[in-house]
Parts: C-alpha cells; structure tokens; sequence
C-alpha cells in the first residue's frame, strides 16, 4: 500500500471521479482518495503498478506524486537560553553538522525539533559544545526522581554582593587594588555563563546579546571603568534570572495539561484489581475508575453511571453526564458513581496527547509579525555592531575628541544594540494566548491563524450542527380529532420500532412527557413513506401527509397549513387511520440554546456581518435566519456552492472564518481566510481540517476566541514600539554622553522583562 500527494481536484466529486476511475483497473486492489487532505492511498499485489499512477491520474486531469515516509523530527528540552540569540546560536552549531537534516529551536517554549542521524547522546554533546544542556522530550509526564534537584550556584547573588562591597570600600579608603579585585571576581563569577555563551556563538558565527554583553564588560575593563563593568555583568545576569523565571511560566501552560493525566490506572484482571502503568496498558482492557478520580485513558463507558468534569478537554463550566456507551477523556475527572471503562485509545493517542501536540506544534510556529522580527533582527544587529567599530575608531581618527571617550561610547551602542526585547515582543504573546485558549477548549494551531482571528469581520456559519443542534426534536402537535396526548401516544407506539431520527424525536418527546404507548401489534415499515401498526384492533398509520393521499383520503382542508408549516422548515408527520387524518406533529432541527447570546456576543466584539449557509429551501433560511439573528443567509446550496457563497463575501472585501463541522464543510473550511470546527472533543477530522478547533461544540468560546486575538495582536504592536522606542531614545542618549554603560545594559533588560511581563497578561485573560 502507498500514499499519494494529489493536486488539481476542486471538490469532493473530484476525489469521487478519481477514485471510482481507478478502481475499475484490475491489477488495483482498493484506492480511497481524501479530497480534504488532497491525498489518496492505493493498495495492489503488483509493485510495478505505483509507478505508473502518476500518469494514471494525469488522465483524470489531476497531477500525483508519492508521498515520502519521512522520521518525524526528535524533540528535545533545551535549558541554559538567555533569550532568542541563544537558539539562533544553537540552530547554526547543529545545522552545519552534516549528520543534521533539518533544526529549529524555539526560545518561547524551550524545545529542539531536530531531523538526523545522531544518537541521542551524539545530540546532547552537540549542544553542549554550543554551550546549552539538552534533554530527550516527549509529552506525557517525566518519571519522579526520588533525588531533590540540586540548586544552581546563585552567581548573580554573589557577583551583586561583591559589586556592592567593591562600591562601598571606594568611599570607606579601602585599598584601589582591592577595591579592583573585588569587581574584576564579580565580572569572572557573574560573566562566566555569559562568556561560555559569547564564545560558542561566535564559533557558530553568531552575534547575540553574550557576545555584545562581554565585549562591553571586556571594553569597560581595559579602559580602567571596573565598576561600570562588574555593574554590566551584574545587571545583565539578573535580568537573564528575571527573564528565564518569567518565561518559565508560560512554558507552564503545556505542563500543566500534560499533568492532567494520572500516570497510574486501576485494571480489572481476572477476579481482582491491579495498578498498570499508563504507558504499559493495551486497548481493551478494563479500567475502573472511583468517584473523585481522574480518568487515565480515553475509553467507553462498560458499566456505571456518573457525571463527569470535562473542562480540562472541552473547556465546559458543567459535568456531563455520563451512562453505558458513551465515551470519556483522559484527564477529566469522575465525579460522582463508580465506572468501569474499556480502553479505546493508548496512551500516546488519547485526546490530550493530542492536544499537547497541538498546542505545542502551535506555540512554535512562527507568525507573520515573529517571521519578519527574526529576519529585521537578523540584519539589524550585524550592521549596528560594524556602526559600533565605526564609532570607536572614526571620530578620534578624525581628530574629534579622545580615544577612550569615542570608545566608551561604541561599548554603549553595543550594549543597546542588542534587539532582545523586539524578538521576543511577538513569540511570548504567541505562547500565552494559545496557552491560555487551550485552557478554555479551543485549540489555535499556530500564530499565524491568532493573528488572522484578530482581523475577521466577517463570520459563515454552516446551520446544521452549528447554529442547530443536528438532531430533530418536535416542535409542534395538531391534534385534529383526538386529544394531543392520545395522538402523541398513537405516534409513539408506531414509531417504537423505528430507529429513523424523526421516529426517535417522537418518542424522546413522549418520554419527556410522560406518555406511554399503547399496545399495539404488527408493525410494519413502509419504505419512504411511513410505518402502521394495529392498535385496539385499528390499523394506524404514521407517515408523510403524501402516504395518506395516496390511499385516497382527501388533506384539502389542511393542505394551506401543511404548505406553511413545511415552509417554515417543519417535517410533517401526519397521524391517522385509513378513514380519517387525526393529527399532524411537525419536527424540524432547534437553534441552539447558546446560538443566539453567541451571536450577539460576536457583534460586540466587533464582527461587522453574520452570514448562514443552508441546504435548506428560502422559507426555512429566512426563519432560522430570524431566530438565529444572523444578519444574511445563503439558501439551498450543495456542499461545493458554500465555497462560492465564502468567495463571494472576501470579494465583497471581508476577511471571512467560516465555522462548520470539519467534515462536509472542509473545502469551504479550506477556502475561508480561517477555518473554525466544530470539533467536539476528541473528533479527529476537525483537529486536522480547521485552523481553529472548539472543543465543546461551543460557540460561546467563538468570542473569546476573537477577544484573545484582538488582545494578542494589541500586546504585540505595544511590546514593538515599546522596544524600539527604548532603543531609539538610547541611541540618542549615547551621543551627549548621557547614556552610561549600565543604563544601556538596564534599558535593554529591563525592555525585554516589561515585553515577557506584557506578554504573559494573556495568560490571564477570562
């Protein structure tokens, strides 16, 4: 069996063409062609065949080219980062390797993806040699060392305490040389891990904010400036300390999803009960899960009834109920009846692994604004340190004031010219957001579709499913010559033994009012039109009013309200017998209860115009439309035409989301600016379709969605102007001889602190 990539297919008939066209060949076993993932898998006994399919499907009008199996990327924690220079540096070691085929390295979250052919201890020492510690990662919950973790030795600590000695002995007549001593040991105690950094950068032929901080500190001492120095190294390490704890919290946002899952699960074996590892359980065996406890594995309910906290998944504020049958998540919590449940999915599949890989997929890709920092960056500090050189040596070359003057002068444009706090403006604000939507049951699949969110004015919502429930439900009983009850109860004794869903919304309607059925007996289905049943020795019939003109009774005097209701987008389900029609109950698809405060909610926050695509006739559109509060609404389209209703609006010059199931909506999911599923926790279509997934079915998470962005974007545009503004009123400042070396180094860190501290706001945005 292979997988092909196919391109050229323009909707879900395409895939059907091709994949029924190929079928027919005899030396092809099965081909199953997936137009939302464009790919298309064929099985034969004959090799040779795959080398002829990408000419096969030329004939179809389509291009194919085999897929590659590709080893998916290692990923590794880096520890040791300062800020986002320091995964350049790494990126650059590791890339000039010819063992390493591809390296990315994310500062933000503090992980290594890394293609190659190295041992993992290979990879380690690679890193070290940039001057990091690395470790193997993968996302499910570290064993528990029984040893406590030794405390690093507080470098910033001491070389703060000897700065402050060395300051205070200048002014209580200690000796000069002392007084030296005691800054050069705070340079070497506080500048060692930087001067470890600066010399593994320049290696990798990287400038980064190390090599600028030493060549200061350096500068500062060859010129006699000790305590300007020592201060530089000091400042520097406390801001790295501040920094590194700061960022330490977001990166908290993953951690805690992966410690919702309990490492441990109870299974039933034989007569007793023993504790498994999660990681050693098989799909099918039999966990058994107290009240109170979190729920290990993804599974289905065997025996028990309970309600169960699904916010941790799904982002939902109320348990839900669960009985036989239905299926539960690993990491929400039982809260009531003792359960026992079947294992469906290992460890490593269940939905909050899933998650987790989302998110952390997500959180390290880069968005636009990042992209385009990263290469300003890229340019801007080579050119600032050669600007650096420049004015150290031309203006006394040229006669303008001293040597040590000019000099000190390019120590401090070194030191501000580290772009620190405008690379990590965007990817901290990245992190937190899609951490914190995370946590509310919506899943952001990456910068880029954050910042789209942010710039939407214009929302399609597929009806079924979405703005409705997807399940019918009666909305109205006419009884005509019996009693609504005794109709109701006629309804239900036929209909129990159909499992059509308007069969099931009559019954769910009677069981909700307390009506039974009567005692009925030969049952019979007829096809396309109804079902009938004897009861007290009558024939009843249940069916399409059609049913009952087709056995000659006359519907003339309630044709007008049939024609009505149906407009309305009712399904009429007429009662009778063969002489007379007793009553009509219609049922149709409900608004969802939160479909309209979710609506309302999204004008607030700024969405210019709301728009329906139905399959359904104009009468049923203009109603739900009304209900809803939809502002506008397509009516009576094919799957494919919500495409072109989607093309229509972005060329009326609105950025569109368009929200749907993830299944049939996927090439209009596709086609929108963002695509948002419907997803439900856990379905796997939506996860990979949309751009955005709601955990819940909840469209009450669409504003918050919408609210983060727009908060997300307005925290990025500040952290940008707050550093270059910072940046250009240290420049100024150099020049008139203001700027001291230990302001440059306080301006620069303390901008990277207050852009990391912005940032993390989002964190706790409700």
């Amino acid at each position: 069996m292979k997988t092909f990539k196919v391109t050229g297919m323009d909707c879900p008939s395409c895939a059907t063409t091709l994949e029924k066209g190929l079928s027919k060949r005899q030396d092809i076993e099965t081909v199953k062609v997936n137009y939302a993932a464009g790919k298309m898998t064929i099985a034969s006994k004959d090799p040779n065949i795959f080398e002829s399919i990408p000419g096969l499907v030329k004939k179809f009008g389509f291009e194919a080219e085999e897929e590659r199996s590709t080893k998916k990327p290692d990923v590794y924690e880096i520890t040791g980062m300062d800020c986002g220079s320091c995964a350049a540096t790494i990126e650059k070691h590791l890339g000039g390797n010819p063992s390493v085929q591809s390296v990315r390295v994310n500062f933000s979250t503090g992980k290594m993806h890394i293609s190659h052919t190295l041992t993992d201890e290979q990879v380690v020492k690679e890193v070290q040699k940039a001057g990091f510690d690395a470790k193997s990662s993968t996302w499910r919950k570290q064993e528990v060392s029984d040893q406590k973790p030794i405390k690093p030795f507080p470098v910033t600590t001491v070389s703060g305490i000897l700065l402050a000695i060395g300051f205070l002995g200048s002014y209580l007549m200690m000796p000069e040389w002392l007084v030296t001593v005691l800054y050069a040991t705070s340079i070497v105690i506080g500048g060692y891990k930087p001067a470890r950094s600066a010399f593994y950068a320049v290696r990798s032929r990287s400038l980064d904010m190390n090599v600028l901080m030493v060549s200061a500190a350096i500068g500062a001492a060859i010129i006699g400036e000790w305590f300007e120095g020592a201060t530089v190294v000091w400042l520097f390490a406390l801001g790295n300390s501040l920094q590194n704890r700061s960022i330490e919290r977001t990166r908290d946002s993953i951690r805690n999803l992966i410690n919702l899952t309990p490492s441990e699960a109870t299974i039933k074996s034989g007569n007793g009960h023993v504790k498994k590892n999660v990681g050693d359980i098989s799909t099918g065996e039999i966990m058994i899960i107290k009240p109170g406890d979190k729920i290990p594995l993804d599974g289905e309910i065997v025996t028990g009834i309970s309600s169960v906290n699904q916010a941790p998944i799904t982002g939902e504020s109320l348990p839900v109920d669960k009985e036989p049958g239905d299926t539960v998540y690993a990491g929400t919590v039982n809260e009531s009846g003792s359960l026992e449940v079947r294992v469906t999915r290992l460890s490593e599949d269940t939905t909050i692994a899933r998650i987790i890989h989302l998110v952390e997929e997500a959180q390290e890709k880069k968005a636009p604004t990042q992209a385009f920092i990263d290469r300003f960056a890229a340019v801007y500090t080579p050119i600032v340190f050669i600007l650096a050189l420049l004015i150290m040596v031309a203006p006394p070359l040229a006669g303008f004031g001293t040597w040590s003057e000019w000099f000190y002068k390019g120590l401090a444009l070194l030191v501000v010219a580290c772009p620190c706090a405008l690379v990590i403006s965007t990817p901290v604000a990245i992190v937190s957001a899609i951490g914190n939507a995370a946590r509310n049951g919506v899943l952001i699949k990456g910068g880029t579709f954050l910042e789209k969110a942010g710039a939407i004015t214009a929302i399609a919502f597929d009806k079924t499913g979405t703005l409705t429930e997807g399940k019918p439900k009666v909305t109205q009983v006419i009884a005509l010559h019996v009693d609504s009850d005794r109709l109701v109860s006629i309804a239900k004794t036929i209909e129990e033994h159909s499992t059509h869903p308007i069969a099931k919304a009559v019954i769910s309607y009677a069981d909700e009012r307390n009506i039974s059925a009567m005692k009925g007996s030969d049952f019979t289905a007829i096809a396309g039109k109804g079902a009938t049943a004897v009861i007290d020795g009558i024939e009843y019939f249940a069916g399409k009013p059609k049913l009952f003109k087709e056995m000659g009774l006359s519907t003339a005097h309630i044709d007008e309200r049939i024609d009505a209701m149906q407009n309305e987008g009712n399904t009429l389900v007429a009662i009778g017998t063969r002489d007379q029609i007793l009553g009509l109950i219609a049922v149709a698809d409900t608004v969802r209860d939160i479909t309209v405060r979710s609506i309302e909610k999204l004008k607030q926050v700024g969405i210019s115009e709301m728009v329906m695509l139905t399959g359904d006739n104009k009468g049923t559109a203009k109603k739900m439309a009304a209900e809803t509060g939809v502002d506008r609404y397509f009516a009576e389209l094919m799957p494919e035409d919500k495409v072109t209703a989607v093309k229509k609006l972005q060329d009326e010059g609105k950025q569109v989301a368009m929200v749907g199931d993830g299944i049939n909506d996927a090439p209009a999911l596709a086609t929108a600016d963002l695509g948002i599923a419907m997803g439900g926790a856990g379905t796997d279509t939506a996860m990979e379709t949309a751009d955005i997934v709601l955990m819940a079915d909840n469209l009450e998470k669409l504003p918050h969605t919408i609210r983060l962005s727009r908060k997300a974007l307005t925290i990025i545009k500040q952290n940008i102007w707050f550093s270059l503004i910072t940046k250009l009123a240290a420049l100024v400042l150099i020049f008139p001889g203001f700027l001291t070396l230990w302001m440059a180094v306080l301006s620069d860190t303390g901008a990277a602190l207050i852009v990391i501290l912005n940032s993390m706001r989002l964190l706790k945005l409700k």
